[in-house]
């Protein structure tokens, strides 16, 4: 039997899953870890990746052994998927030269707002090249030094093989690709080298990018270093072949089989983003809409929210808080489960109750910081079902407002499949998110396994594929073919209730622009 390994740093929890060669999943193991506001600055510490990657790979070879009966030795392929997006840069000798700046921050706006102009296609301020020009633009100390610059995969990826590479997908949030040469997008590349000209670095933009390559193409070897970083026991041996790493949506793609054209899928977990790929890239400027790729260069649109599920966990918290303190702690997964289905017996439009959920800023809706809120009127209905079905809600509102716009510009869909953390609880969140979008939701039931199952799979492809066997043949025929999927419609009382709550939503988003202006983070 051969065993594919997927490694997925998320937003809180790094992940680590091995699955046989049918996708199976054999064992997993994680490390939970949080982003940190340090100095304006959303941001993780790299020692951290490396504890991260340490436990969850110890954590899985232990669950490994037990479910097995022995231990794991031999790994047949390695794939490495992260948060996407963000700033990480290193100087010749891989000297970390700035803190790592994650997707969540909101600093580079007119830098942003300068390259959407520029180049004629919109540059969202989380993508690589924005941090890059801000850096530039600000003159910051570490700017000359730049040997390297890469997303956090793209990093764990080359300190466990020493290959500077990203999958194309994961490439496609650093800068435009062009999905005809599926590489970076040469005209553009001219246009920021132009732009950078003035400041006389020592070094052009393709100096310092990885080198792009699509699903399926070798990324390299685990090395001796990479062996022990990952595993100190000296348990896991040299040599595995690796998968180009890949970000969290293309591993969503691959986690639902949404990689052709006019499929789409829906993350919702501490972001929430939705991609539709298209038969062709969209040739109008959408300042709001991201331009991505699938793992094999298909162009997607893609609507993306910087917060999904914060808000509703730190909720859920201080209830099971309170409960601990009345001597009663809870089941955490039980306490989700009771309040998640409290929300399907709320009134449609939540009895007159609205949340911001907004713990960082919005392209979406233009705020560049968030202030979590949640407001009623003295005659609302104020009930547990009321407010986390206001909660829930609030998770999904962001991601409708850019979906309208995708409307607009009649790019359709018949479903989205979905996965991440909102859709743990069954039906729930499938159902209400069926009902705000107008559109059927599908669930797998391997989509709780998420971006690790996703590139676990990347890694699998890349080394059984037979000869010319695409991407989207491979899933369809070896991992999805008997998979058990269930589609909730939209219900017409929860369509026409957030309706309703989108009209307060929208009202009470200049009480959140009021809270960000006067309340200001310490």
């Amino acid at each position: 039997m051969k065993i594919f390994l997927g490694i997925e740093l998320g937003s809180t929890r790094i992940k680590a899953v091995a699955i046989d060669q049918n996708g199976k999943p054999l064992a997993s193991g994680g490390f939970d870890w949080e982003n940190r506001y340090e100095n304006g600055v959303w941001t993780y510490h790299l020692k951290d990746v490396r504890t991260g990657l340490q436990e969850s790979y110890k954590e899985l070879a232990a669950d490994y052994k037990e479910k097995h009966g022995t231990p794991l030795t031999e790994i047949s392929g390695i794939g490495v998927s992260a948060m996407m997006h963000g700033y990480l840069v290193h100087d010749k000798l891989y000297n970390q030269l700035a803190e790592f700046r994650t997707w969540r921050n909101t600093i580079t706006e007119k830098s942003a707002d300068l390259l959407t102009k520029t180049f004629g296609f919109a540059i969202p301020q989380r993508w690589s090249i924005a941090h890059l020009h801000h850096a530039v633009a600000g003159g910051e100390s570490h700017i000359n030094d730049i040997h390297n610059l890469s997303t956090l995969a793209g990093y764990v990826h080359y300190r466990l093989t020493g290959e500077n590479v990203v999958g194309v997908g994961e490439a496609s949030g650093i800068m435009p690709i062009d999905s005809t040469t599926n590489d970076y997008d040469a005209e553009m590349v001219s246009k920021m080298d132009s732009l950078l000209e003035e400041h006389k670095l020592p070094w052009k933009v393709l100096d310092i990018l990885p080198k792009v390559l699509c699903a399926g193409e070798n990324a390299g070897y685990l090395t001796e270093e990479g062996a022990k970083l990952l595993d100190p026991t000296g348990g896991l041996k040299a040599g595995v072949p690796f998968c180009p790493p890949e970000g969290d949506a293309g591993t969503g793609m691959v986690a639902t089989n949404a990689i052709k054209p006019n499929t789409g899928n829906v993350s919702a977990g501490t972001s929430i983003f939705a991609m539709i790929v298209l038969e062709k890239a969209l040739t109008k400027l959408l300042p709001k809409i991201n331009k991505i790729t699938t793992p094999t260069g298909r162009p997607v649109a893609m609507v993306h929210s910087n917060t999904c599920t914060s808000d509703l966990d730190a909720w859920v918290n201080l209830f099971s808080e309170a409960m601990t303190k009345m001597g009663n702690p809870p089941d955490k997964t039980e306490l989700y489960r009771t309040l998640y289905n409290s929300a399907l017996t709320g009134d449609p439009d939540c009895g007159g109750l609205v949340s911001i959920n907004y713990h960082a800023g919005e392209t979406v809706t233009e705020f560049l910081e968030g202030r979590p809120l949640f407001v009623r009127t003295p005659d609302s209905n104020f009930t547990i079902e009321n407010f986390m079905r206001s909660l829930l809600f609030s998770a999904i509102a962001t991601l409708k407002l850019g979906m309208d716009i995708l409307t607009e510009e009649e790019v359709k869909v018949s479903k989205l499949l979905g996965h991440g953390g909102l859709f743990k609880t069954p039906v729930v969140g499938q159902k209400l998110m069926a009902g705000a979008l107008n559109t059927p939701i599908a669930v797998m039931e391997s989509a709780g396994e998420g971006g690790a199952w996703g590139i676990a799979l990347l890694a699998a492809y890349a080394v059984t594929k037979e000869t010319d066997e695409t991407l989207e043949n491979f899933l369809d025929n070896k991992i999805f073919a008997d998979a058990t999927v269930s589609t909730i419609k939209p219900d017409a009382k929860d369509k026409k209730g957030f309706e309703a709550y989108m009209e307060r939503y929208k009202a009470a988003l200049e009480i959140e622009r009021t809270a960000v202006d006067k309340l200001t983070i310490k």
